[in-house]
Formats: C-alpha cells, structure tokens, sequence
C-alpha cells in the first residue's frame, strides 16, 4: 500500500516504537514489533531430537541471544504478534515433524498461570503450523518454570503434572478460526501428534506430556518448539 511508507517513517519520528528485542527505533514499525536487524540475527540450530515418548523433534534455534529475547518479548512482554512469524519459522524447520500429522496439541499452562498472563504462548505458536489445534492436555497442578530449576529436578517437577481434558469435548481451531466440537478419544487416538511448547530444556515436560497422549492411544507423539536449551543453563 502506497501509505504504508509514509505511515512508518511518522511513526518512527513521532512516537519512536522500540525493537522488543534490542531497543533501537522500529524503521517500520507496521511490521512487527521487531526489526528486521533482530529477525536477522536469530541463529538456526534445528538438529533434530528425540527423547524416550517423543519419536522425534525439532526447534528454530538455541534458546539463547536474539531468539531468547523475541521469546521473552512474546511470553513475558505480551507481544503476541510475535507468534506468527515465529510458528512460521517453525513450520520451516520442523518439516519432517509435520509431515503426514494429523493434529498439534499445545503444552497447556495451569489456568491461574493462563488467567495472570492472559494467553498461552504454546497455543499462539501453535496457530501458524496448518494443522487442526487440539486443546487435549490440562495441567493438574502448579509447576515451577523447568528453566529454572537443575537438570535433575525437573522430571520430578512435572511428574504427574498432565491428564487428558476431562469436559468430554473439546475445541479444534481451524486456520478459518472456526471453532468444532468433537469427542477427545476419537481425534487424540490413532493420531499422530505434534507437541507445541516455546522452549524445550531437559524435554522433561514434553516428555510428561507425550506419555498421556499415547495413553490415550495416540500412536506417535512428535515435538516441535521455538527455541531448545542446548547448554546447562547459567
């Protein structure tokens, strides 16, 4: 659009947005809450990894530098535009997880932890990935953040911690942004499902939650995140 350019050179002058990631003045504001700079810099580690019910899994990058604090923008700053390029960018590198599955069931927050932070991050992430969105898992209980804790405590941390939804319904968000009702056992079993989280640390959490799913007869479980913790945490 012919205005657009004019529209971002007032903005920058007048009101001066900042980069959520590195501060500087947003050239194009209209864009995105980050710039190109930033988007530029986030660093691809996309090695792909298993864990024990996770048959395999994929992330943009390290959970370090300038993808730490696009995410940190997105989960602890509320810039939830950030989640579209960022699904985008996972869709890209998380191929093989997507390939031939059938549906993606974000990591669920504990409802006060929702209720406090307004969103899910998991679930924003999940939207841009061109599968149906199942909302399967709940949290039964409070867990401390894994990224936090020492390697050897965070299985421990979200032991039990998962069950399937127990309304006996639930929603799946199509890419029309329709909303349907359909039965929790008949979508989850015989699927093959991808787990979306924002970070993976020790993968304790997808772990967790990779072993309901298949208790409830999901033939495969796979993962994708935005970001993987690829060294001890400082």
């Amino acid at each position: 659009m012919l205005w657009r350019p004019s529209l971002n050179a007032l903005l920058s002058a007048v009101i001066a947005p900042p980069c959520a990631a590195c501060g500087r003045v947003l050239d194009r504001p209209l864009d995105g809450a980050v710039c190109d700079v930033c988007w530029d810099a986030v660093i691809s580690h996309s090695a792909p990894f298993s864990l024990q019910a996770i048959a395999c899994g994929r992330s943009i990058g390290a959970y370090e530098g300038t993808l730490r604090d696009i995410l940190h923008a997105l989960k602890y700053g509320r810039r939830r535009s950030l989640a579209r390029r960022l699904s985008q960018m996972m869709a890209e590198h998380g191929r093989d997880v997507l390939v031939d599955a059938q549906i993606v069931v974000p990591v669920p927050l504990h409802r006060r932890r929702e209720r406090e932070r307004g969103f899910n991050q998991a679930d924003d992430l999940a939207r841009g990935l061109g599968l149906p969105i199942v909302h399967a898992l709940r949290r039964t209980r409070m867990t401390r953040p894994q990224v936090d804790l020492p390697k050897e405590e965070r299985r421990a941390n979200v032991h039990d911690a998962f069950a399937m939804a127990s309304n006996g319904a639930f929603l799946i968000l199509r890419q029309s942004g329709r909303a349907e009702a359909r039965p929790l056992q008949g979508t989850v079993a015989g699927a093959v499902v991808v787990l979306v989280d924002d970070v993976a640390t020790t993968g304790a959490t997808l772990d967790a939650c990779a072993r309901v799913l298949k208790n409830a007869g999901a033939v495969e479980v796979r993962a994708l995140t935005a970001a993987r913790v690829v060294s001890a945490p400082r």
